[in-house]
């Protein structure tokens, strides 16, 4: 159902991606754009990222169900020195037809599975304050640290405060 899509496969879902984003925007996200953000311009924000997966900087994980994407998250690796065990979540979208399946909550489960099995032992994330994301992450047992009051502007062009989260994980097992 989820599965880590690389710079290759990446660039196949351009489109797919695209209209993912579009769709957050349209539905009031607060994901980083504003209203009347299109096609062209959110396949251009995904093709921006295809360095990071190719460098292994940047991890992107997709949901599909029968060939279409529902839902996709972004996993970013902090990479100053002396922060090799942190890492950023971003951009988890499921598609406004696909919510309520518990489709987050899987793919925010499975960016936490692939962060530890990383070596990453500290997550962080933010979302605007009073979504749903924010009572996902709150029932995933994320911690709220801090409040920033008009630190984005919401899709209509308001400001909206950002509630910011973190996670501490286990390290992850290795065998062998």
């Amino acid at each position: 159902m989820i599965e880590t899509a690389d710079a290759v496969q990446a660039r196949g879902l351009l489109p797919a991606l695209g209209a993912l984003l579009v769709d957050a925007v349209e539905q009031g996200a607060s994901v980083n754009f504003l209203a009347g953000f299109d096609q062209a311009a959110a396949e251009a924000f995904w093709h921006s990222q295809l360095n990071g997966m190719v460098s292994g900087a940047t991890r992107l994980l997709v949901v599909r169900d029968g060939g279409r994407l529902q839902g996709c998250v972004l996993l970013f690796l902090a990479h100053q020195p002396n922060a090799p065990f942190r890492a950023e979540i971003g951009k988890m979208i499921v598609h406004s037809a696909a919510r309520r399946r518990d489709l987050g909550r899987i793919l925010l489960s499975t960016a936490e599975a692939l962060a530890a099995s990383l070596g990453r032992t500290l997550l962080l994330l933010d979302t605007e304050t009073g979504s749903a994301g924010g009572a996902l992450y709150r029932a995933e047992a994320w911690v709220e640290y801090g409040r920033v009051p008009g630190h984005a502007l919401r899709p209509n062009g308001r400001p909206a405060e950002t509630t910011m989260f973190y996670k501490r994980l286990a390290p992850a097992i290795r065998q062998g």
